[in-house]
């Protein structure tokens, strides 16, 4: 399905989706090039490739027009990953995210389109769906935004659209649901919750629910990301492009029952975890109660097959975690 001789663009390739997505192409074969601010991403992300020859990193910012267009040069795609993620922090500085989201997610059209690249993919979200409680999710029926952060992401899926139109550049957007597993960063104030999680039963620490612990999500491990992603680059059904997916494994899972099997996990590392307590506190502005994926459209138009489940995911990323935040 590869062909060793492409040249892939990943923006945000320092991150935590950026790099495994680097380090699966290095890996198969293909050339890529890195660009990233390191504002969120981390250089030891990349250590198992920074050195190798087909790997190239530039430190630079979607928000520069010349660093989108120096980074894009004679690539074939573009997997667009760079942004300001995190709910909570659109609420807190809404215009260092609308700058990075939406001015930054323009810059890096502009520059593929007349770098001329094949395919332009990029990460959209399932934020977009906003306060539309119809489950499952699917792609048509979206509500209004319930964040900053919501709201740049479903612009950039309207600038998508309208580049492809417009300039006959070829878009797909990937609304991620969830996304965990290696590399993602347990810290900082804006961490997901499952490695803080994690990083907090490690250290016998009692993690905070936000509410309840009834809210569900799509947890999607990072591996059936990897795969949309490069069947999204690569597909060659006219039908299939310009146009959005939801990147999931189609399932959800309430945080309490992912406290339930993050313990049960962990336990088999340190038993004394099962006995650390959980605190509840209340409901975070801007959440959305329920999120569950269809993936029938992934499935008809790019083939699209996860193979992990949430719990599978868990479980390597647990090992992951073990070894590597110990």
């Amino acid at each position: 399905m590869t062909n060793p001789s492409c040249k892939i663009l990943i923006t945000g390739g320092a991150g935590f989706i950026g790099s495994n997505l680097c380090e699966y192409f290095i890996n198969k074969g293909h050339q890529v090039v890195c660009l990233d601010n390191f504002a969120t991403g981390h250089r030891h992300n990349l250590e198992a490739i920074i050195s190798h020859p087909n790997f190239t990193l530039i430190e630079g910012d979607i928000r520069n027009p010349e660093d989108c267009q120096k980074a894009v040069q004679g690539c074939d795609y573009v997997l667009h990953q760079a942004a300001l993620g995190s709910v909570p922090r659109s609420i807190k500085d809404p215009v260092t995210t609308n700058e990075v989201n939406i001015s930054g997610f323009v810059n890096m059209l502009i520059a593929s389109r007349d770098a001329q690249v094949k395919r332009f993919v990029y990460a959209a979200s399932s934020s977009t769906y906003g306060d539309s409680e119809k489950l499952p999710k699917v792609e048509p029926n979206i509500g209004k935004p319930l964040s900053p952060y919501a709201i740049t992401k479903y612009v950039n899926e309207l600038y998508a659209e309208n580049f492809s139109k417009i300039y006959a550049i070829e878009t797909i957007g990937l609304r991620y649901f969830n996304v965990f597993g290696r590399k993602q960063d347990p810290n900082g104030a804006y961490a997901a919750v499952i490695p803080k999680f994690v990083m907090q039963f490690m250290k016998h620490e009692s993690p905070t629910i936000n509410g309840d612990g009834n809210y569900s999500r799509d947890f999607t491990y990072i591996d059936n990301i990897i795969q949309i992603n490069e069947l999204a680059m690569l597909t060659q059904n006219p039908e299939a492009v310009n146009t959005v997916y939801n990147a999931a494994f189609g399932d959800r899972t309430t945080l309490n029952d992912l406290v339930f099997y993050l313990k049960e996990l962990l336990a088999e590392f340190d038993a004394t975890i099962g006995e650390v307590p959980v605190i509840h506190g209340p409901n975070r502005a801007g959440d959305i109660p329920h999120s569950l994926a269809s993936i029938d459209k992934a499935k008809q138009f790019l083939g699209y097959a996860p193979k992990f489940s949430m719990r599978e995911g868990l479980a390597e990323a647990v090992k992951w975690y073990w070894s590597h935040l110990k």
